[in-house]
């Protein structure tokens, strides 16, 4: 029997060994605090770029967003007598 193939959260990721120049005194206060430079590295770099990817989507989409909150402000919000909430 086959052993189950792991859910996308669960496989590994590929990593790529990168250098990085830390002022001293941030290095070291990190060591002695025991975080993971890595990890907090990786996380804030992904903060960023859904930040980013979030900024350039609504760059993008910026003309349709305008043209449709001037409709919700004229006309109201779609199917609004129907709304629950």
């Amino acid at each position: 029997m086959n052993a189950p193939l792991p859910s996308p959260a669960e496989k590994p990721r590929a990593k790529k060994a990168t250098n990085i120049t830390l002022a001293m005194d941030v290095y070291l206060a990190a060591k002695d605090f025991g975080i993971n430079i890595s990890q907090v590295c990786e996380q804030t770099l992904r903060e960023q770029i859904q930040a980013r990817k979030e900024q350039q989507w609504n760059a993008q989409h910026a003309d349709f967003l305008s043209s449709y909150n001037s409709v919700v402000e004229t006309e109201g919000v779609a199917l609004q007598e129907w709304r629950a909430f």
